[in-house]
């Protein structure tokens, strides 16, 4: 599935089933607590904390997903192509940092 396809695919299932888009706001406190929660598996499966009882059956991939449907959301609903910005985004980067990772010394290790 591309970009588009995403946006448009999540777009059909707002409006069938869910109804309508969440206000903006309300959608980004939403994609807040979805970084959040993959936040709390990654300390725990990549950090010092340990895994509380409640934690066990994370499910990671599925906490990216979530993440993606709001993003999709928010662009959805403020009229962004999010093919186009990612594209004119990996512009940006490779022009910023083009020399930049190749020549920080923390990397090379």
């Amino acid at each position: 599935m591309t970009i588009k396809e995403a946006q448009e695919t999540v777009d059909r299932w707002i409006t069938s089933t869910g109804v309508r888009y969440f206000n903006e706001l309300t959608n980004m406190t939403i994609l807040t607590e979805e970084v959040g929660e993959l936040a709390r598996i990654m300390a725990r499966k990549y950090g010092e904390q340990s895994f509380k009882e409640s934690d066990k059956d994370y499910n990671m991939a599925d906490e990216m997903a979530d993440i993606m449907f709001v993003l999709i959301c928010l662009a959805n609903q403020t009229g962004v192509d999010l093919t186009e910005a990612f594209e004119k985004n990996l512009i940006k980067k490779t022009t910023r940092d083009s020399q930049r990772h190749k020549n920080n010394e923390k990397l090379k290790k």
